[in-house]
């Protein structure tokens, strides 16, 4: 079972997917984020304070197949961290990413998430992916912001087509799609 779970920053995306996960003990959370200054460390202390203890944790943005154990859950957190980390790595510091970059980039992070779950299918396990809805807001003014927005709403279409169910969080109410 695919579940995709979006909607905004601090929608309760999050405490969504994990409550769909409690009394489960048997859980790997996947952690996508790169702790690179103070405010992402204090963001990820707190989903690592907020998560149960029993669940393993497995951080990392690429071969996300060396997540999987026996594990029956398992909850990627999130997939606009996995693909701005990857987007960096290809883009570098560019101030303009050409089109050739960017399909390179979108290829990249669907062959990531994909070689993820058909494994995830291949062994019955349940998946739980978060990501963020980008596209609800105003065009960002920044070229690599409209770049990035732009591909993550293309890789959130193809998750979503995948996906057995849907939700979206607004104001930390879920609203089931599919």
């Amino acid at each position: 079972m695919i579940t995709m779970v979006t909607g905004g920053a601090r929608s309760g995306k999050t405490n969504f997917a994990q409550n769909r996960l409690s009394g489960k003990t048997d859980v790997v959370y996947i952690a996508t984020a790169k702790i690179e200054d103070n405010e992402m460390a204090e963001r990820v202390k707190h989903h690592r304070n907020n998560r149960p203890s029993e669940w393993r944790t497995f951080e990392a943005y690429r071969n996300l197949e060396n997540a999987l154990g026996e594990e029956n859950y398992y909850l990627l957190d999130c997939v606009t961290n996995l693909s701005s980390n990857i987007m960096f790595d290809l883009s570098k510091n560019e101030s303009y990413i050409d089109n050739g970059i960017q399909n390179q980039i979108e290829k990249e992070i669907l062959k990531e998430l994909n070689q993820f779950i058909s494994l995830i299918n291949k062994t019955n396990k349940n998946l739980i992916i978060v990501t963020n809805e980008l596209g609800d807001s105003i065009v960002p003014q920044n070229h690599i912001s409209r770049v990035f927005r732009d591909i993550q709403g293309r890789v959130n279409q193809c998750l979503a087509s995948i996906s057995d169910e849907v939700f979206i969080v607004i104001c930390g109410i879920e609203v089931r799609l599919k």
